[in-house]
């Protein structure tokens, strides 16, 4: 086994433990934040049915962001639905045999990529052209969107132009997952792309791109506007009420 074999094995298997574990933590501090205010952004459902088509529609079609600038709602909705296709085409490299679904959605996927890209352009050219958006931009945000369109341009490139071995790919990719670790092809475009994946798995727990599990605690959209029927009370003050 090539020490090259080695160095990515072991960059990968790093990178995935930082963003399960990072990942997992982040989400367990959201939960025990406390919520101490009842601050739902009105108009908003007084039911907690209500409340959960209200996230599913801000977390599927952005309904906020819509509401508020549709060319950041058409470029930010294009590359997460984009980026979810790539990811799922991705899958074939991690399952053998590879599930009807996978199989059917790779054209798709395919040119998911193109997509992708383009939205991240819109929304890299939004944080330069807009002048109230550039004011508030910080190089962490101009260099996310340098990272994820790095990304996206080298997964292309080696789709459409340099080709790499991928059935070597997948024999390393399923070799991680069974702790046998094997070759890694020595394709400088394959090298340069898994490294900047890893990059991005490790910054991602510490990133703004936590926005993604984030909404699902943010307290404006995921309580009920029911404060006159229901006193609202966070955990520790729910405890400190029961004290005699």
């Amino acid at each position: 086994m090539s020490m090259l074999t080695i160095l990515y094995a072991t960059l990968l298997c790093v990178a995935a433990g930082v963003f399960v574990i990072g990942l997992g933590l982040k989400i367990r501090s959201y939960a025990r934040t406390p919520a101490p205010l009842k601050i739902p952004t009105t108009p908003a459902p007084t039911t907690l049915a209500g409340v959960g088509w209200r996230m599913a529609r801000e977390a599927v079609f952005f309904e906020s962001l819509f509401k508020s600038s549709k060319w950041t709602w058409l470029f930010g909705w294009a590359f997460h639905v984009a980026l979810l296709l790539v990811v799922l085409r991705h899958l074939r490299y991690f399952q053998e045999p590879v599930w009807l679904p996978v199989v059917l959605i790779q054209p798709f996927g395919t040119y998911a990529g193109f997509a992708m890209v383009a939205a991240l352009g819109g929304l890299w050219a939004r944080r330069w052209l807009v002048d109230r958006v550039r004011y508030i931009s910080t190089p962490s945000d101009h260099l996310m969107l340098a990272l994820l369109l790095v990304i996206g341009l080298s997964g292309l490139g080696m789709r459409f132009l340099a080709h790499t071995d991928i059935v070597a790919v997948k024999i390393f990719m399923l070799g991680l997952l069974r702790l046998d670790w094997q070759a890694l092809p020595a394709d400088p475009a394959l090298l340069a792309h898994l490294a900047l994946v890893a990059v991005l798995l490790i910054i991602f727990p510490v990133s703004k791109l936590l926005h993604a599990p984030g909404l699902f605690f943010s307290p404006t959209r995921n309580q009920a506007d029911n404060a006159r029927e229901v006193r609202h009370l966070s955990a520790w003050a729910a405890a400190l009420d029961k004290r005699p």
